[in-house]
């Protein structure tokens, strides 16, 4: 039985009247991400992405000690777990879409989630987020594709724009092996903290990567492929429709230590 995350509001355990409107109103940003012994690897990435969220969706950004006060109120004497932060404002809505200003903040903590496994199976599937640059609250078309190739006898969905290229997955990012490069596709996606924290520690380790356009005739290319966020660092992709790619586990557990060769930043 999973277990019903706490959350907190602006430091505060959530009421009732703050959870009424986020049911009422899917309008806000987020990101979430593990505390290991205290500390986020690439929390400053995420604290960057609410700030630019808000100044977005808002107009006007979450000072960021508000930001880290809150996350140690929320964590109380917890060195572990896992935060997820949204940005919504009860002022705004449907009749009131022009308000602007600072929004509130809501904390949901609970168990660290278990990495997505191995050898995960997709199916393409042609679908592009609105606002793909934003990870927003917006997600019953991701969970609407996650639950199709489900349906399917898929593991999850990988997505192609209308060009044929292909962007992101449901949940994370996709790199491509290459030899002994990463390619990471050329499409308008979010740009994951995983992916970007993955990217910093390649070029420390001096290792080759791009970024080129990879259509889904491309796959032979590729000796395998991977997928990338915050709760699973690496996750080797068995196959992609009916292709199935040759194996680069060797690389890809490579490329998850390096993920956690990452500092953990304290909050």
């Amino acid at each position: 039985m999973a277990v019903a995350p706490e959350l907190w509001i602006d430091g505060r355990p959530a009421g009732l009247e703050d959870l009424g409107h986020q049911a009422l109103f899917n309008y806000g940003a987020l990101t979430s991400f593990g505390v290991e012994e205290g500390g986020v690897r690439g929390l400053d990435r995420h604290i960057e992405r609410l700030h630019a969220s808000a100044n977005e969706l808002f107009g006007e950004a979450v000072a960021e000690d508000r930001l880290r006060d809150q996350m140690r109120t929320a964590l109380a004497d917890r060195t572990e777990a896992w935060l997820r932060i949204s940005l919504f404002s009860r002022e705004l809505s449907l009749r009131q879409p022009d308000w602007m200003g600072a929004p509130q903040v809501m904390i949901s903590v609970s168990p660290l989630p278990s990495p997505l496994p191995h050898g995960v199976r997709l199916q393409s599937q042609t679908y592009a987020r609105e606002a793909p640059h934003l990870k927003h609250v917006a997600t019953m078309g991701l969970l609407r594709a996650r639950r199709g190739a489900r349906l399917a006898g898929f593991d999850d969905a990988l997505f192609t724009d209308g060009e044929g290229r292909v962007s992101e997955g449901s949940l994370w990012n996709v790199g491509f092996i290459q030899g002994d490069s990463v390619v990471w596709p050329q499409a308008s996606m979010l740009s994951g903290v995983a992916q970007a924290l993955i990217r910093e520690a390649l070029d420390r380790a001096g290792s080759p990567q791009r970024t080129a356009v990879v259509r889904l005739g491309d796959l032979p290319r590729f000796d395998g492929a991977f997928l990338c966020n915050s709760a699973t660092p690496a996750a080797e992709i068995a196959a992609v429709d009916g292709h199935v790619f040759t194996g680069a586990t060797g690389a890809v557990q490579q490329i998850g230590a390096l993920w956690r060769s990452q500092p953990c930043q304290k909050i």
